[in-house]
Protein backbone atom coordinates (compact mmCIF):
# COMPACT_ATOMS: atom_id res chain seq x y z
CA UNK A 1 0.00 0.00 0.00
CA UNK A 2 2.97 2.67 0.53
CA UNK A 3 4.28 2.13 -2.61
CA UNK A 4 0.84 2.63 -4.04
CA UNK A 5 0.75 5.80 -2.00
CA UNK A 6 3.81 7.25 -2.82
CA UNK A 7 3.28 6.67 -6.24
CA UNK A 8 0.12 9.13 -6.30
CA UNK A 9 2.18 11.65 -4.40
CA UNK A 10 4.76 11.63 -7.05
CA UNK A 11 1.64 11.91 -9.69
CA UNK A 12 -0.39 14.83 -7.38
CA UNK A 13 3.09 16.66 -6.88
CA UNK A 14 5.12 16.52 -9.77
CA UNK A 15 7.69 14.73 -7.94
CA UNK A 16 10.34 11.78 -8.26
CA UNK A 17 9.44 8.61 -6.02
CA UNK A 18 12.61 9.18 -4.23
CA UNK A 19 11.89 12.49 -2.77
CA UNK A 20 9.43 10.20 -0.66
CA UNK A 21 11.75 7.52 0.70
CA UNK A 22 10.98 8.40 4.04
CA UNK A 23 7.65 7.61 5.37
CA UNK A 24 7.65 9.39 8.40
CA UNK A 25 8.61 13.01 7.11
CA UNK A 26 6.37 15.70 7.48
CA UNK A 27 5.40 16.29 3.52
CA UNK A 28 3.55 19.59 3.94
CA UNK A 29 6.73 21.44 6.48
CA UNK A 30 9.22 19.61 3.95
CA UNK A 31 7.45 21.48 1.18
CA UNK A 32 6.63 18.13 -0.87
CA UNK A 33 3.03 18.96 -0.68
CA UNK A 34 0.91 22.03 -0.75
CA UNK A 35 -2.93 22.77 -0.71
CA UNK A 36 -2.96 21.85 -4.75
CA UNK A 37 -1.31 19.09 -4.73
CA UNK A 38 -3.37 17.41 -1.28
CA UNK A 39 -6.74 18.08 -3.43
CA UNK A 40 -5.13 15.86 -6.33
CA UNK A 41 -3.31 13.33 -3.53
CA UNK A 42 -6.91 12.78 -1.87
CA UNK A 43 -8.82 12.20 -5.29
CA UNK A 44 -5.84 9.79 -5.89
CA UNK A 45 -6.62 7.95 -2.93
CA UNK A 46 -10.47 7.29 -3.51
CA UNK A 47 -9.51 6.10 -7.21
CA UNK A 48 -6.60 3.66 -5.82
CA UNK A 49 -8.37 2.65 -2.61
CA UNK A 50 -12.17 3.69 -2.85
CA UNK A 51 -12.27 5.71 0.37
CA UNK A 52 -13.90 9.20 0.41
CA UNK A 53 -12.15 12.04 2.44
CA UNK A 54 -13.90 15.36 1.97
CA UNK A 55 -11.53 18.07 1.56
CA UNK A 56 -13.62 20.11 4.43
CA UNK A 57 -13.19 17.66 6.99
CA UNK A 58 -9.23 17.32 6.02
CA UNK A 59 -7.53 17.85 9.22
CA UNK A 60 -3.59 17.77 7.32
CA UNK A 61 -2.39 16.91 11.13
CA UNK A 62 -4.04 13.19 10.51
CA UNK A 63 -2.04 13.37 6.68
CA UNK A 64 1.29 15.08 7.36
CA UNK A 65 3.36 11.40 6.59
CA UNK A 66 3.08 8.93 4.27
CA UNK A 67 3.12 6.78 7.49
CA UNK A 68 -0.22 9.12 8.55
CA UNK A 69 -2.03 8.81 4.99
CA UNK A 70 -1.45 5.01 5.02
CA UNK A 71 -2.90 4.37 8.58
CA UNK A 72 -6.00 6.68 7.89
CA UNK A 73 -6.92 4.87 4.67
CA UNK A 74 -6.46 1.45 6.28
CA UNK A 75 -8.72 3.49 8.93
CA UNK A 76 -11.29 4.23 6.01
CA UNK A 77 -11.42 0.96 4.38
CA UNK A 78 -12.57 -1.00 7.18
CA UNK A 79 -15.09 2.07 8.50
Amino acid sequence: MQEQIINILADATGRDTADFSDASQNLFESGLLDSMATVSLLLGLQDAFGVQVPVSEFDRNQWDTIEKIEERVKELQNA
